[in-house]
């Protein structure tokens, strides 16, 4: 089955970094779904430009994941949200090319 990358970039308002990387930090440690294999922060060369990528098994795991089964999973998505610099938000998917 071919593996799915969904990333998420953005930047964080540079005063509100250390309250974004806390919220992450508990936002990883709740994020569990079948199929999710893993789910990284990353960092740009420019400061508070930051990139979530997560990694699914499947098309179908990608499909299926609902990263708002958890109650406190929203208020931290929520918060991330107004951590950020406005219209700064953009998606990639990414679909496993079988070679």
């Amino acid at each position: 089955m071919a593996k799915v990358i969904f990333s998420i970039q953005y930047e964080v308002l540079s005063t509100k970094r250390d309250e974004f990387v806390n919220s992450i930090k508990e936002l990883k440690s709740l994020l569990k779904a079948e199929g999710l294999e893993s789910y990284s922060l990353y960092e740009g060369k420019t400061k508070n430009h930051f990139q979530e990528v997560y990694q699914f098994s499947s098309k179908e795991a990608f499909d299926n994941f609902d990263d708002s089964e958890n109650e406190r999973v929203d208020i931290l998505i929520s918060k991330i949200e107004d951590l950020k610099e406005p219209n700064s938000t953009k998606y990639n998917t990414l679909y496993e090319v079988s070679l």
